[in-house]
């Protein structure tokens, strides 16, 4: 707890001296929508950024994100191309280039990304930016701020005795509020306590937004997939993954397969060749009915790197995609996000600020 309030202190004094204007925000004309939360990690910014992209490529061709690229080789800005790896951008830029026809681009800089996007020939008119809340450096046009229904903000400690990487507080400086992996079955109370704690204030919208898992598909074969529903019992699974918070993908194997064993890696971890030999000496040597490997889009990112790619896609590896939905009040979500990108970006800032 010391360390924590030791911690507490430097990320409020640096956020007092944004907010008094003694460090400087800049603004961009351009929209941009800005997509981080309080705590580390593992809150579901990545599904919400995808669900953003196919919201917003209905209403333009012209849009990009700008993540820093976290755990890549490079530096300074890339903007992704073909051929880039998740050494290269990272997995999460990667997902979106790899999905999307969109520009993406890192830079650990996010003003200076931003002005390098604005350089290109097809210059954007949105830009979202990923994991960006504690990048002051950058006043977003819309800010939206992610926290896990399972490890709420109110309720978090700042690092290293909880997750936080600043306090609480912080939350008041987003537009937008979502609470996110909400259970299916939540009931209407357990919401309106749950919208009690966050408290909004009265230029903030809270949404609550669930996790839906698609049909798995084969690494080597995307046409090769896997109905939950009709298929998955009579597999037995071995899930291998390498992000923040995996619990809520192993409860939903759990829940449809006849057997599953997980084996964990940290966060964006760069797989090896001694990785997928161990993973494969552990499947070969599970006994007994049919078997498979499953894992993550993010992990699926990495498995591409060169060097174990080759290994790779000969494993029985199947890929089991995400993606956000917001059971209610969706049409008032995309509705508010549409309204924000259709706005004259000179008069919205002249005239609601």
């Amino acid at each position: 707890m010391p360390f924590s309030y030791l911690y507490g202190t430097i990320t409020y004094i640096r956020n007092k001296l944004y907010d008094s204007k003694v460090l400087r925000e800049t603004k961009f004309e351009t929209h941009t929508i800005g997509v981080g939360n309080l705590s580390v990690g593992g809150a579901g910014k990545t599904p919400l950024v995808e669900y953003l992209i196919n919201l917003l490529l209905k209403e333009t061709t012209s849009l990009a994100t700008l993540s820093r690229g976290y755990k890549r080789k490079s530096s300074g800005f890339v903007l992704a191309s073909n051929e880039s790896s998740a050494l290269d951008i990272g997995d999460e830029p990667l997902i979106y280039k790899s999905k999307y026809p969109i520009q993406v681009a890192v830079d650990a800089n996010r003003v200076n990304g931003i002005k390098k996007l604005l350089q290109q020939e097809n210059k954007p008119k949105v830009i979202l930016l990923d994991d960006v809340y504690q990048h002051r450096a950058i006043k977003c046009g819309l800010t939206i701020c992610v926290s896990d229904f399972n490890n709420p903000f109110y309720a978090d400690t700042m690092l290293p005795s909880g997750t936080l990487r600043e306090f609480n507080k912080g939350i008041s400086r987003a537009d937008v509020i979502i609470i996110s992996k909400t259970p299916e079955h939540t009931s209407p109370v357990e919401l309106r306590n749950i919208t009690k704690d966050v408290n909004p204030k009265a230029h903030q919208q809270l949404f609550f937004s669930y996790l839906k898992y698609g049909e798995m598909y084969s690494i080597s074969n995307a046409n090769e997939k896997l109905d939950t529903l009709n298929d998955l019992f009579r597999f037995r699974i071995i899930a291998f993954t390498g992000i923040a918070n995996y619990t809520p993908m192993i409860n939903y194997l759990k829940e449809y397969a006849a057997d599953l064993k997980h084996l964990p890696f940290s966060d964006h971890h760069e797989y090896t060749l001694k990785d997928l030999e161990d993973i494969d000496r552990y499947y070969t040597g599970l006994e007994g009915g049919n078997k498979i490997l499953v894992t993550t889009e993010k992990d699926f990112m990495r498995l591409k790197n060169p060097g174990i790619w080759e290994v790779a896609k000969r494993m029985n590896i199947f890929v089991l995609p995400v993606e956000v939905t917001f059971k209610d009040k969706e049409e008032e979500f995309n509705n508010l996000i549409l309204k924000y990108v259709r706005t004259n970006r000179i008069y919205h800032q002249k005239y609601t600020q």
